[in-house]
């Protein structure tokens, strides 16, 4: 029975290593809709292995080696596949890479910078004591999530700017380097003995109410402006 309970967190983060390996599948197929959303069921096992974990006081080394490669499949590899797709293809329902255009090698390529970051990332993540309550650099997850947002805008709202050439060269590059920088940004994890109204959990909460607004008004085109406002109360939130 201990075995069981000990196991159930990793289960679920095998889970999330499932749907990062559909996500990429679909991806190479240029369904990056169907893509894409198997990168939002891997976020959310991501967060639920986690919080699981806690709740059962299972946590271990080997749980946390587990979710750093789950989340390399999901949250780098995936969604740097998916920038290629719509760096090298354009937007589309279904195609397959093909018939290698020289021109546009290049700059497509450029989105393999997202993996390779995403790696280095996790690695830091996995031997650094400072980031049990909180991130150092971009989350992989909001990252992912970011790149995810842009095949279901394309889709759904019609909004070409999300997939316009120079806002993926921005966002393959951008990306990256956040995750990676040196700056502290918090976690929405809320610790027992905090106070609700502490300066931290005011900013959490803010995070929180503002997601749900912007999502309930712009739908799917609200998630890049979502990791933005992460982005932005962290820094609040380090300067005061």
């Amino acid at each position: 029975m201990n075995a069981i309970k000990r196991n159930i967190p990793n289960l679920i983060t095998l889970a999330n290593l499932f749907f990062g390996l559909c996500a990429i599948l679909f991806a190479f197929e240029g369904t990056l809709v169907v893509s894409a959303t198997f990168i939002f069921y891997g976020a959310f096992c991501d967060f639920l292995d986690g919080l699981l974990a806690r709740i059962l006081k299972v946590g271990s080394e080997f749980g946390k080696q587990l979710d750093s490669f789950a989340d390399m499949i999901t949250f780098g590899v995936a969604p740097g596949i998916i920038l290629f797709q719509l760096f090298y293809f354009g937007y589309a329902d279904e195609f397959f890479l093909s018939d290698i255009k020289d021109p546009l090698l290049f700059p497509a390529i450029i989105a393999f910078l997202l993996p390779i970051f995403s790696a280095i990332r996790l690695a830091r993540f996995n031997i650094d004591k400072r980031q049990c309550n909180s991130f150092i650099g971009l989350p992989t997850p909001a990252a992912a999530i970011f790149v995810a947002a842009l095949p279901l805008i394309a889709k759904y709202q019609q909004l070409s700017m999300f997939t316009d050439f120079r806002f993926l060269i921005a966002t393959s590059v951008v990306l990256p380097l956040l995750l990676v920088t040196k700056i502290p940004l918090f976690s929405l994890k809320f610790s027992k003995g905090e106070s609700v109204s502490s300066k931290l959990n005011i900013f959490r909460i803010t995070l929180i109410i503002s997601a749900v607004i912007l999502l309930f008004i712009f739908q799917f085109a609200a998630i890049p402006f979502i990791v933005i406002l992460y982005l932005i109360l962290s820094l609040l939130n380090n300067i005061l």
